[in-house]
């Protein structure tokens, strides 16, 4: 049985090495995907479930996956429908996304197909709203995923990921909301926050995040560190210095980090502590996955900041 399950869109990744130089470096994405790498190499025991398609492409993501020691018995092989694809470019204004996704394997997810015992015998489940976003099948699967979990005593992991390439803000911020407040622990960033609440200021949205419900709230502030907050109480955690040069999938890593060492027993301040670093560190490498650190890597991090 796996400490932490996830749920979701894995996908291949193709990321700009040099603005405005036609040269990618092929990489593997998608949120949960690289969320579950991520708890992963911190020690956590993993399983992924998600559909790719029966190309070279979901080959790919099943042999990085067994290679990083996350169990794949869930994952299913479409033969009618592609694994995704997406395209980061960099330019002043940071890291910018291209997909060609529409149809994937992974949008035709259903609720029908839940590997229920899974996530009975998982101690936690972990879902985003990218994975709500994709098709209507999708967003059914993952909010009976949830109730599978609640009904089961398995805790709920949350990150909002909002991406209006793929939803209305309207539709996107309805369905978050309801999300939040069927989540143990909520995981929004603060620039995605600004857009599905309405509001600027941290504060008002922890407020937000309370009346729809939410339990516990880990508020990413990207550079500037993350905000732990329970009802009554907050811990502001502060950013890292380091050399970044790609943000891709410094938030999944962030999660991934912090429910592993939340499954090892760290208090939640600690285990923030702990994925604020892991997150820092991955934004120092090209790609969403290949520069999750280690726990070597992190704890030395940790060390140098004491």
């Amino acid at each position: 049985m796996a400490d932490i399950l996830a749920l979701g869109e894995p996908m291949i990744e193709f990321n700009q090495v040099r603005a405005d130089h036609p040269e990618f470096l092929q990489g593997f994405g998608g949120d949960t995907s690289n969320a579950i790498i991520a708890a992963a190499r911190q020690g956590a025991r993993t399983a992924y479930c998600t559909r790719v398609g029966a190309d070279a492409f979901g080959e790919r993501l099943i042999r990085l996956w067994q290679d990083e020691r996350v169990d794949t018995a869930l994952v299913q092989r479409d033969a009618q429908a592609p694994t995704g694809v997406y395209f980061v470019t960099h330019d002043a204004s940071g890291h910018q996304f291209s997909y060609l996704r529409a149809g994937s394997a992974a949008s035709r997810m259903a609720a029908a197909d839940l590997p229920l015992a899974a996530i009975r015998g998982a101690r936690w489940l972990h879902v985003s709203g990218i994975s709500q976003a994709i098709s209507a099948s999708a967003c059914d699967a993952v909010f009976e995923a949830i109730a599978v979990a609640r009904q089961s005593g398995v805790r709920v992991s949350y990150d909002a990921n909002l991406r209006l390439k793929l939803w209305p803000l309207a539709r996107a911020s309805a369905v978050i909301r309801a999300t939040v407040g069927l989540s143990d622990l909520f995981l929004p960033s603060l620039e995605d926050a600004q857009q599905f609440t309405g509001l600027a200021d941290a504060q008002a949205i922890l407020d937000w995040c309370w009346s729809a419900g939410a339990s516990t709230v880990v508020l990413k502030l990207g550079r500037d560190g993350a905000i732990a907050a329970i009802p009554g109480q907050q811990t502001r955690v502060p950013g890292h210095a380091v050399q970044a040069v790609d943000a891709t999938g410094a938030g999944d890593c962030f999660a991934g980090a912090l429910l592993a060492r939340i499954v090892a027993g760290d208090a939640l301040e600690d285990a923030v502590r702990y994925a604020n670093a892991a997150a820092a560190l991955t934004t120092t490498g090209f790609g969403a996955v290949a520069p999750i650190p280690r726990p070597d890597a992190v704890q030395a991090l940790l060390r140098a900041a004491a």
